[in-house]
């Protein structure tokens, strides 16, 4: 089954979060609200400054899908 980069994802015994689940290497689950991650796979590199801003660079751009997705559904809510 091939998945989607990013998935919006609640629960219930959380009701003020939002959290982007990441499903490519590095695997992570973001919490939008508290910016906390979760990493599901353990980061490996021969540089950890590279590893750093590789793992950086995913979770800005989860952020930024993140803010994309909530617009799209600002705009089916507009119309």
């Amino acid at each position: 089954m091939k998945l989607p980069k990013f998935l919006l994802a609640d629960n219930s015994d959380f009701p003020e979060d939002l959290f982007v689940v990441h499903t490519e290497y590095p695997r992570f689950i973001l919490n939008v609200e508290e910016e906390d991650v979760e990493w599901l796979d353990d980061l490996e590199g021969d540089d950890e400054e590279t590893v750093a801003t590789e793992a950086t660079k995913v979770v800005e751009e989860a952020f930024k899908w993140c803010d994309e997705e909530l617009a799209k559904y600002d705009e089916e809510d507009e119309e």
